[in-house]
């Protein structure tokens, strides 16, 4: 979607600023200075300003300087502050959640895990929109916002989510992290190709850190696991006495399941955020929470006709309560998770929410550790593979701004370059 051109000032010139907002007005490209600058008119659909006041400045060697309206910096970074901080809840009640999944799929089936999580997420958003005084807001969304949320819950409370409980099952939620970080750079081209976003050197080095991680992570278990039959081996001639009796059984990993679902759970998790965007339509902090119970109550819907398949209820209503507690817990947080996140997405861009939303990938390492510590494969190479991976997203959320004013001069050419 193309976004009218402000004006700025250049040595002398009136020029298009979208050719200069990359190296002056702080904006960290010429497509976010559009999207900062029209606000609900268009490409943003999660800014409401009236940029009718632009003011601009000309400063020296060439660069210009964007300003909002009056007030407009400073309330730009106290939404920041407050994304950010959601955003972090969002981070640790996600890991959390996944924690907690994989302790009920240890018991319970993939199917009943859908069967119970999937249907609390609609009622805590039903709560939430009431009690904000939001609920009211389902009413002013379009009928194509409501198709395209409810695509966006299909896609991640669906699809996304399945693929997340078989890989976790599989491998673990430990060596799941790394590899669906991928779904981070999904997002990225869909933003290219939806939104207008460019690709940068800052964006090329996440994509390959992104890919590497996984390939240090899946090598974790390699030694562990040769030293654990060894050890398992020698301990045989003790293996009747009441402690041997109690140890679990050591975890082997499925690989090709476990890498297989990750990378299909990324696609889901990767498009959902591009479409929650577009969908809220410049709306703010108020309707989101009126979005995220629209695409729950449409992926409970659509789950609902998998029920239908003979022998599907019986089995979900079959499920052994140990499982049924962790998969509740699992279901309520991952639904605060989603709300927190929503509410996070909706006032401020994916460059601060994002960053800080990944954190839950190192979140995951501690709960993994306290409640699963049998059941998850750990180690210094699955450690190095999930930093690798959370700065390869660090990377690619970023802006060039946060740190280009550091660097040498003669380093901004590169730094700056675009595609397309």
């Amino acid at each position: 979607m193309s976004a009218p051109f402000g004006i700025a000032t250049s040595g002398g010139q009136r020029v298009p600023t979208r050719l200069l907002s990359p190296i002056g007005c702080g904006c960290s490209s010429g497509v976010e200075h559009d999207l900062a600058k029209v606000g609900v008119e268009g490409s943003n659909p999660f800014a409401r300003s009236n940029f009718s006041a632009q003011i601009v400045m000309p400063v020296a060697a060439g660069r210009a300087t964007c300003l909002g309206p009056p007030g407009a910096r400073q309330a730009k970074g106290a939404r920041s502050v407050l994304a950010g901080f959601l955003a972090l809840l969002s981070a640790a009640t996600f890991a959390f959640n996944n924690a907690s999944l994989r302790r009920g799929v240890l018991t319970g089936s993939v199917w009943q895990a859908m069967a119970i999580s999937i249907p609390i997420g609609a009622p805590v958003f039903f709560l939430a929109a009431l009690l904000s005084g939001t609920l009211g807001s389902i009413t002013e969304f379009s009928r194509q916002s409501v198709l395209i949320l409810s695509a966006s819950g299909i896609l991640h409370f669906v699809w996304g989510r399945y693929c997340n409980f078989r890989a976790t099952r599989a491998i673990g939620t430990n060596l799941t992290a790394p590899i669906q970080q991928v779904n981070l750079i999904i997002s990225l081209g869909l933003a290219i190709l939806v939104l207008g976003e460019t690709l940068t050197p800052l964006r090329v080095l996440g994509i390959g850190l992104v890919l590497a991680g996984p390939y240090f992570a899946m090598r974790a278990d390699k030694k562990p696991a040769t030293e654990t039959i060894a050890e398992a081996a020698a301990a045989a001639p003790e293996q009747d006495s009441p402690e041997s009796a109690n140890k679990p059984a050591p975890f082997v990993p499925k690989y090709t399941e476990g890498v297989i679902f990750s990378l299909l759970s990324a696609t889901g998790y990767g498009t959902s955020p591009i479409l929650i965007r577009l969908a809220l339509e410049g709306r703010g902090l108020s309707y989101s929470v009126a979005a995220g119970l629209v695409a729950y109550l449409a992926s409970t819907a659509f789950f609902a006709l998998f029920l239908l398949w003979p022998g599907r209820i019986k089995h979900a209503l079959a499920v052994k309560r140990e499982s049924a507690k962790w998969f509740t817990i699992s279901g309520i947080l991952v639904s605060f998770s989603q709300l927190f996140l929503f509410m996070a997405q909706s006032i401020a861009p994916v460059t601060v929410t994002a960053p800080i939303s990944r954190l839950s990938i190192l979140f995951r390492l501690y709960f993994s550790r306290l409640l699963n510590p049998h059941h998850e494969i750990f180690g210094s190479q699955m450690i190095v593979g999930t930093v690798i991976s959370l700065s390869g997203a660090l990377a690619l959320s970023l802006s060039v701004e946060t740190f280009a004013a550091y660097l040498p001069d003669a380093w901004q050419p590169f730094l700056h370059w675009q595609w397309p």
